[in-house]
């Protein structure tokens, strides 16, 4: 056997994987190359990537890109609810530090300067992303819908972060929940919606629960936890808007108009109560309103991949994450009622989204 026959069978065995070919594509394969034995047929190893050499040990950084190609083959390898799950729970991670982060600033930042200052970096954001497709984000068939969507979502952040900033994260959180519950209300009014007796029941059950976390008193009910379902209520008004809205409108559209009316909205009394932020307050509020943005991506992105009724239940780690940041920044230490009343609120608005989430009629 000569030199460059054994030549030629040392670089066969990267030819198989293409890796041989892609190193000198020149070279002409002999008519008994083309026609290997039927041994070697047979014994060929399956193609994996982990075996081509360099893909994990590419020199003095091996390890590092070993990790991020394990990590990288098994994001592909994944379920799509699985990566969906990953999303959800990365957006309530980022949540997690966007509340608390208005919670740490509430106190000397006016709530409307903060969400001035958030909607305008956001929308910065989404206009530097889709700059070539803003003629067509700004082409909508339903102004007058987007403008009442813009306002009932911006009385609801009203509502929902200044409770947020004066009552315990916790309880805050766990209220908010109660957003589900109006919204099978809602559902039935508006959208002319069928809800059985057993949802109702559930929707009751919830109801009570949000009651038990109001705690009210002889000294009355808190004005802020009173804002709290007042945000989850106005919250249901978006979801159903929203609905109305999907039928025409793309969801950057629904966005960007969003921005729109915000910003025009918050103008004026940003500009009476503006106080001028210190380093440490600008930092804040940028950072608040980049994790916002990005929140809101990561939950878009997961219901894009994965399926609603396998990632709506993850909503309620935030309840968990609220508890952790006010216990460990806050010093806050949820009350009794508030998970007793949260165990009420999160079993109902789980019913309630497993029946949703079933067909009307079942298959023939």
């Amino acid at each position: 056997m000569s030199e460059d026959r054994l030549s030629e069978q040392r670089r066969g065995s990267g030819s198989d994987d293409g890796v041989g070919e892609l190193s000198n594509p020149l070279r002409h394969a002999s008519p008994e190359d083309s026609e290997p034995p039927a041994s070697r047929r047979d014994e060929a190893p399956p193609i994996v990537l982990a075996a081509i050499a360099g893909v994990i040990e590419p020199g003095p950084s091996g390890w590092l890109a070993g990790r991020r190609h394990r990590l990288t083959h098994w994001w592909r390898g994944s379920t799509p609810n699985l990566r969906g799950s990953v999303y959800m729970l990365s957006a309530m991670l980022v949540y997690a530090v966007m509340v608390g982060l208005i919670k740490h600033i509430g106190s000397t930042i006016p709530l409307v300067q903060t969400l001035l200052i958030r909607q305008v970096i956001m929308s910065v954001i989404i206009i530097a992303f889709a700059a070539n497709q803003l003629p067509a984000m700004m082409r909508t068939s339903r102004l007058g819908l987007q403008v009442f969507r813009g306002l009932i979502t911006l009385a609801s952040m009203l509502c929902g972060f200044s409770a947020i900033i004066y009552i315990p994260l916790a309880q805050a959180t766990a209220i908010g929940f109660s957003q589900v519950l109006f919204v099978t209300i809602a559902a039935v009014l508006l959208l002319k919606e069928k809800v059985d007796a057993r949802r109702w029941v559930a929707t009751i059950i919830g109801f009570i629960g949000v009651v038990i976390m109001l705690n009210p008193s002889a000294e009355g009910l808190n004005i802020y936890a009173l804002m709290s379902v007042a945000g989850a209520f106005l919250g249901a008004g978006i979801t159903i808007s929203v609905r109305k809205l999907a039928a025409t409108e793309r969801t950057d559209t629904i966005l960007i108009y969003q921005g729109i009316v915000l910003i025009i909205v918050l103008a004026v009394p940003t500009w009476i109560f503006w106080v001028q932020p210190t380093a440490e307050q600008w930092l804040s509020l940028t950072l608040l309103s980049l994790f916002g943005t990005a929140g809101q991506w990561l939950i878009t992105r997961a219901y894009q991949v994965g399926e609603a009724a396998a990632l709506a239940p993850l909503d309620f780690t935030r309840l968990l994450l609220a508890s952790f940041t006010g216990f460990v920044f806050f010093s806050e230490v949820p009350a009794l009622t508030t998970w007793i009343g949260a165990t009420f609120v999160i079993g109902a608005t789980l019913y309630t989204m497993r029946k949703n989430a079933r067909p009307l009629t079942s298959p023939a």
